[in-house]
């Protein structure tokens, strides 16, 4: 074994250094990495990778044609997001321009350029870019927070989905969060799928201030009202009352609980870290914990790396199972990719669906993806076996085009 950028990796053919070389420029070369498992290795089945490592193979290995793997690289590359990789400042000349009472809640921090990671039949085919880079993930937070009240729920702690989320609350906190008449009904699932039209402010930020409707910023506040379950809005400020609502379930930090149940489990790195807002902190069992947030909108929310990223998406592409062993049940998954009724191509956050494949025509209408502000991306394909992490692409369109070019380098069917 031999470190590159502080990860231990598999053996490569020759001592070529793929992360460094695609750091500086693509090449066919470092896209062709070789494992040195032999021809006998393990099916994709059955290989999880150990803690700090993932094993290679050259693409013709695993059943992709190299040159149009190399195509699909160098054309995401030059879609790269061309917004100022200063995200406190991008984040206010995109959310701060239209939202009146925008600002900085948590902690922000520049990020890297363009990098991803293909994984394929359970091994990496390709990787391109500062993979190691610790940066904000943004939305793909929502995934992690979804996946944390989903193992509250396979644990009792939530009895029910379809249940008043107050019922699980202690008192005080179902008076203050969901005391009126219109709060009161909402479930776990309206939470869980952005169906809650959940009215109030938290950490100081009105519902209406995320995202507003209204022709002039004095309707704002006035939005139009809709039952429970009955209307998606994507809504940052209802996120974060799901992430204090599983914190007060959990009564632990909600970190904590992904690092013991989760990240460490799958053999993620130590550098992942899940913050919130510098207001959102709360008495919780006589100490001071802090409620994190479902995204980077206001700041804060999930700061990782392409490989932790990879290592999270691989746990749903082999059905929540890792080595053996169940970290996330089925039947969780199973409810998270069920297309919402007031959203067809929405599951639970951070689901994105692609039913009838309107939203990514050029993949598999089976296929899900986490997505994050900025582009970030985790693909999940089991029709074809198939795992890309894509960070800091520049629109969903440029994403369509560069998934179809990925999936057109297949030369055979996946062997799962």
């Amino acid at each position: 074994m031999r470190l590159v950028n502080g990860r231990s990796l598999a053996p490569i053919g020759g001592a070529m250094d793929s992360r460094s070389s695609f750091a500086r420029r693509i090449t066919l070369h470092a896209v062709m990495l070789v494992a040195a498992a032999s021809p006998a290795a393990l099916r994709a089945a059955d290989y999880f990778p150990p803690r700090g490592e993932w094993a290679r193979k050259a693409p013709a290995e695993l059943g992709l044609d190299a040159a149009k793997l190399l195509q699909a690289v160098a054309f995401a590359q030059a879609n790269e997001n061309p917004g100022s990789k200063d995200l406190a400042q991008e984040l206010g000349n995109t959310f701060g321009k239209r939202e009146p009472l925008f600002k900085i809640l948590g902690p922000t921090q520049p990020r890297a350029a363009f990098n991803g990671i293909v994984v394929h039949r359970g091994y990496v085919a390709a990787e391109w870019g500062d993979t190691a880079r610790t940066d904000m993930a943004f939305s793909v937070a929502k995934t992690f927070l979804t996946t944390v009240t989903g193992l509250a729920w396979s644990r009792g702690l939530i009895r029910d989905l379809d249940a008043p989320v107050g019922e699980s609350l202690p008192a005080a906190e179902r008076e203050q969060l969901f005391g009126s008449a219109r709060n009161a009904p909402i479930t776990w699932d309206h939470l869980l799928r952005q169906t809650s039209d959940w009215s109030g402010t938290l950490w100081e930020m009105p519902d209406w201030a995320d995202r507003p409707v209204g022709a002039t910023p004095a309707d704002h506040p006035d939005r139009p009202r809709h039952a429970p379950g009955a209307f998606f809005k994507y809504n940052d400020v209802r996120v974060n009352l799901l992430a204090l609502c599983t914190l007060h379930v959990w009564r632990r930090p909600l970190p904590d609980v992904l690092r013991e149940t989760v990240m460490d489990p799958i053999g993620a790195s130590t550098t992942w870290r899940w913050t919130g807002y510098d207001n959102s902190w709360i008495e919780l069992d006589g100490r001071r914990v802090q409620s994190v947030s479902g995204g980077g909108h206001f700041g804060g929310g999930m700061f990782i790396d392409a490989w932790d990223l990879a290592r999270f998406g691989f746990l749903f592409l082999r059905d929540g199972k890792w080595a053996g062993r169940e970290i996330v049940p089925e039947k969780w998954i199973a409810l998270a990719r069920t297309p919402g009724t007031a959203n067809p191509a929405y599951g639970f956050a951070n689901w994105y669906l692609n039913p009838d494949r309107k939203s990514l025509p050029a993949a598999p209408a089976s296929a899900v993806r986490f997505v994050g502000n900025g582009v970030n991306i985790v693909y999940v394909d089991r029709e074809h076996d198939l795992l890309v992490v894509v960070r800091w692409i520049k629109n969903e369109e440029a994403l369509n085009a560069f998934l179809g070019q990925i999936i057109g380098a297949l030369t055979e069917p996946a062997v799962r």
